[in-house]
């Protein structure tokens, strides 16, 4: 085994001040920090500058996930404790699944009653929402029974908030239900944004079509996983969580097209990587839908991106290993290093990166 092998090989120290805790005022006001892999130069942008930076033929493939309002916040039914959780995904029957934090144990059978939180809230006399607690599963998740007849989708709305990452140190904001997604998400099912394509506008896009830069979709769930750090200190060690994607037809025939033409594949976040290299490593890229636990670190080959639209990610996390594997290390700390003397935002609404 070698260094790369290693997480604490992926750690860098990031001042506190320097984790954006609200965006731009404008999505394409975020600084660009671009790194050119053949020469190891490093050069500073502004987001709008992205159609010049890229050229005709390339192609953009952005993952249109939605984030749902997944954060609940209830009380104990039988000891008014509060319990703070996460919806996750839908189960069989009408589940959810969940995880959450309380005092003391939950015991199955357990309720927990949910206020509306939502911008549905105002709703003069919305009822609770009872959540019975049905069954543990790994990782302190809970498999619960809502009761209603709403859907999923209905009741998060009603019930739920966003679910901003720990690190903003804040509850979410109205205007977070705009600006924790991306301008082209439309697919629901995320818990976390992919927060590369948060930058993007209406004008910014128009100037890439308009330079013959093309875009296309993929679909990934953003889960759970994105706010677990890993644990352990072998790579090989960490178990990689499961998230839902899909790759359609359409985009195949853009990535072959762009290929057969020598444009570049240029994902929109890591999520967008983790998708077509998923794919691909089953021996060809083909239209695909399920559950991939893609981890990708040294000594992985890339099949199918030659570029990367990424925001800057936490030490020690598994985004970080992958765009150290694409980029290298030692290159992606420079550059980092840079951008904390720089000052640039880092995280969820913070600047981002194009690795060339």
């Amino acid at each position: 085994m070698n260094q790369h092998d290693f997480i604490n090989y992926y750690d860098y120290e990031l001042p506190q001040e320097l984790i954006a805790q609200a965006p731009t005022e404008r999505r394409d006001q975020s600084r660009l920090l671009v790194v050119d892999r053949k020469t190891g130069k490093i050069s500073h942008h502004q987001f709008s500058d992205l159609p010049s930076l890229l050229a005709a033929g390339d192609l953009l493939v952005m993952n249109n996930t939605r984030v749902v309002p997944a954060k609940l916040t209830g009380t104990r039914v039988e000891t008014g404790g509060k319990w703070e959780g996460l919806y996750l995904r839908d189960q069989a029957n009408g589940h959810w699944r969940t995880i959450g934090k309380t005092r003391g144990k939950l015991s199955p059978g357990e309720k927990i009653a949910l206020s509306p939180a939502g911008p549905e809230a105002k709703l003069l006399n919305a009822p609770e929402l009872l959540l019975t607690f049905i069954e543990k599963c790994d990782g302190g998740e809970w498999i619960v029974q809502p009761e209603t007849n709403a859907s999923t989708l209905e009741a998060l709305a009603e019930y739920g908030t966003m679910p901003l990452p720990h690190y903003m140190q804040r509850e979410a904001g109205s205007s977070d239900f705009e600006r924790y997604q991306t301008l082209y998400a439309e697919t629901p099912g995320a818990v976390a944004a992919p927060t590369a394509g948060l930058h993007f506008t209406p004008e910014v896009l128009q100037q890439c079509q308009q330079r013959g830069i093309d875009s296309t979709k993929v679909t990934l769930h953003v889960g759970l996983g994105t706010f677990r750090p890993v644990k352990v200190d072998r790579l090989d060690e960490h178990d990689m969580h499961y998230e839902w994607c899909q790759l359609p037809q359409e985009t195949v025939n853009k990535i072959e097209q762009t290929k057969q033409k020598q444009g570049r594949v240029v994902a929109v976040g890591t999520t967008s990587v983790r998708t077509l290299e998923a794919v691909a490593a089953q021996g060809s890229l083909e239209p695909w839908q399920g559950e991939t636990n893609l981890f990708i670190r040294p000594p992985f080959q890339f099949q199918v991106v030659d570029a990367l639209l990424t925001n800057f990610h936490l030490p020690k996390s598994t985004s970080l290993v992958l765009v150290s594997t694409l980029a290298g290390r030692e290159l992606i700390l420079e550059a980092y290093a840079e951008a904390i003397r720089e000052k640039y935002r880092f995280f969820s609404y913070g600047d981002a990166m194009l690795i060339l």
